[in-house]
């Protein structure tokens, strides 16, 4: 063998490993932004939704997680964060945290899971064709289901004659949330107190409030400051003894007696949908915003078992007004759960879901009646 020959020879042979490699696919990364703390059901969601479109993480896909524990300062740093490491789109849960990562980046793909509406937050023109790079999921959780939620306070405390209603004065949407809650109490002639809160000073004046003005009835507009305090919010109602009605599942996974909105869940799962989609080529402009198709009641069993007249918890037990909550009302209110008409979009069925630190139901009829019922066998009369 000629010298030149055998010289090309291993000069191409040490090629190999470095064409090889060049040959790889490169996985796609997509960054995860939420304001509160790591949340693995919400993860799941969001990874169920990426494999129905073929990305499974750690094979075709990285995932960048990045929560920001409920310090809403941080979610600048976080979203900067992940647009210096270029992924290739981001998945931003929550009013705050879109608006972040929408402030961070006008090239980079967002997906956004937001509880308003994502026209008035200012992070697209459009619903049906959003412009810039921002599109995703909207709850529309807040004042559109606030009827709702005034309907489930009332069956549980019939004989209130004045609801509060806990609301940020700096979301945009707080008008609206008191405005839908009004409307539905005005026919049976039921008061709306507002209460303002935008700090934690603030949440515990309004409650010190509703103790002394002696009004055992809550609302609680969604808001992301909210959820953030959201295990002060219901420490605070159960020591002021008010039976407080929450938009999402996390202040019943706290220790809320319930909580009914838009299934968190589900909207994680669709924006993965959406995220799938842009890492194949799909242009923003061409998603329109997805308005919810689920709504989740979610119930505290450990606060649920005792809502009767023999053992109820301090948040339901009795208000300052001597109201207490109806045992036969509360099963009548779980067991038609799923019959409640819902949102003007999407009459779709509820789903109900049992918490509490051990045990988790699912189901509507045969699980709310066993809430209640006794060592025997027998459900108690009421």
């Amino acid at each position: 063998m000629k010298r030149r020959t055998f010289i090309t020879l291993l000069g191409d042979a040490a090629a190999w490993p470095l064409a090889a490699r060049a040959q790889q696919t490169v996985i796609p990364v997509v960054g995860f932004l939420r304001t509160t703390l790591p949340d693995a059901r919400l993860a799941a969601a969001f990874r169920d939704g990426l494999n129905e479109v073929g990305y499974l993480e750690g094979q075709n896909v990285a995932i960048e997680y990045r929560w920001a524990e409920n310090q809403l300062d941080r979610l600048a740093t976080l979203a900067g964060d992940l647009v210096r490491r270029q992924v290739a789109a981001i998945f931003a849960a929550g009013n705050s945290a879109a608006s972040a990562a929408a402030a961070s980046t006008t090239t980079i793909p967002i997906v956004a899971a937001v509880g308003d509406d994502p026209v008035s937050r200012g992070l697209v023109k459009s619903i049906n064709r959003p412009e810039a790079n921002v599109t995703g999921v909207s709850f529309f959780s807040g004042a559109e289901l606030q009827a709702k939620r005034v309907q489930l306070l009332r069956m549980l405390l019939p004989q209130a004659k004045i609801i509060a209603l806990l609301a940020d004065p700096n979301n945009p949407n707080t008008a609206d949330h008191a405005r839908e809650a009004r409307k539905a109490l005005h026919a049976d002639g039921i008061q709306l107190r507002v209460l303002g809160a935008s700090s934690e000073t603030d949440i515990e004046t309004a409650f010190a409030t509703l103790g002394r003005e002696q009004i055992g009835a809550l609302l609680i507009a969604g808001d992301a400051f909210f959820t953030s305090h959201h295990r002060l919010i219901v420490a605070l109602a159960e020591r002021q003894r008010i039976l407080a009605l929450y938009n999402i599942r996390e202040f019943a996974a706290a220790g809320g007696l319930m909580s009914y909105g838009a299934s968190q869940t589900e909207a994680y799962r669709r924006a993965a949908l959406y995220v799938g989609k842009v890492l194949k080529g799909a242009k923003i402009s061409d998603l329109p915003i997805m308005l919810p198709t689920k709504y989740d009641l979610v119930i505290n069993l450990k606060a649920a078992k005792c809502a009767g007249p023999h053992s109820a918890p301090r948040s339901a037990r009795t208000c300052r007004r001597g109201d207490r909550v109806r045992r036969r009302d509360f099963i009548t209110l779980l067991s038609g759960a799923a019959a409640w008409p819902l949102a003007a979009w999407a009459q779709q069925p509820t789903n109900f879901t049992a918490v509490d630190p051990i045990c988790h139901a699912g189901g509507v009829r045969a699980d709310a009646h066993d809430l209640f019922r006794a060592p025997n066998g027998r459900s108690p009369a009421g």
